[in-house]
């Protein structure tokens, strides 16, 4: 399989942030993907094929509801019962400002352009890209990409099965074709959460690609 880009495909960085990759010098690693840092160089160099680059940002404020600090007793991992549903509780991670929600050192995307922040309301978690985790509140990015005419969008970042999984279900909803770039991400790999990931793509029609398959114009 091979896939041309055209002027109406972008690729869609998702959270490549300190905090979502193995610490370097000390900074970032508050909640490391296990190899996160590895898709680095790879996302430079796709991005230097596409015509057009989005990147996301985790951007949280102090004791966000996502946080386990933020609940007596409670530990990371734990879910609780939200007013929007089920919400995972994270060690503390992505703090505006921070060190941790700065991107990777090493990701070089200058010609980005976009930077949508997430995550940023106190009592609502933001996993996708395009709707927070009410599924209801929108960020604006599909208004961006319709006024723009960017309907074929390649997802690739952290992570596979949270980040990457949500933008691309909620995208292919509301009408954008949605590709994921598998080599071009990483997993939490929580108990079958990449299996899950996988079927929900395929019940979505989101396509699973390798970088390889990429042609351009």
């Amino acid at each position: 399989m091979s896939i041309t880009l055209h002027s109406t495909a972008a690729l869609l960085v998702i959270d490549l942030q300190n905090d979502f990759c193995p610490a370097v010098n000390g900074t970032g690693g508050a909640l490391a993907v296990a190899g996160g840092h590895e898709i680095v160089p790879l996302i430079n160099s796709l991005a230097r094929a596409f015509p057009h680059v989005l990147v996301t940002q985790d951007w949280h404020p102090p004791a966000h509801i996502s946080f386990a600090s933020a609940h007596v007793g409670a530990q990371p991992y734990e879910t609780i019962a939200a007013p929007y549903g089920s919400q995972t509780l994270w060690p503390d991670h992505c703090l505006q400002g921070s060190q941790g929600a700065a991107f990777h050192p090493a990701l070089d995307l200058p010609q980005a352009e976009v930077i949508l922040r997430k995550g940023f309301r106190p009592h609502i978690d933001s996993y996708s890209a395009f709707l927070e985790n009410d599924h209801a509140t929108p960020t604006g990015l599909a208004g961006y990409l319709r006024e723009r005419g960017l309907r074929r969008l390649f997802l690739c970042g952290l992570a596979y099965d949270f980040c990457v999984r949500f933008s691309a279900l909620d995208g292919a909803a509301l009408g954008f074709e949605c590709l994921v770039l598998e080599d071009a991400t990483r997993a939490v790999n929580f108990p079958g959460s990449v299996e899950a990931t996988d079927a929900a793509f395929a019940t979505a029609g989101v396509r699973r690609i390798q970088s390889a398959d990429l042609l351009t114009r």
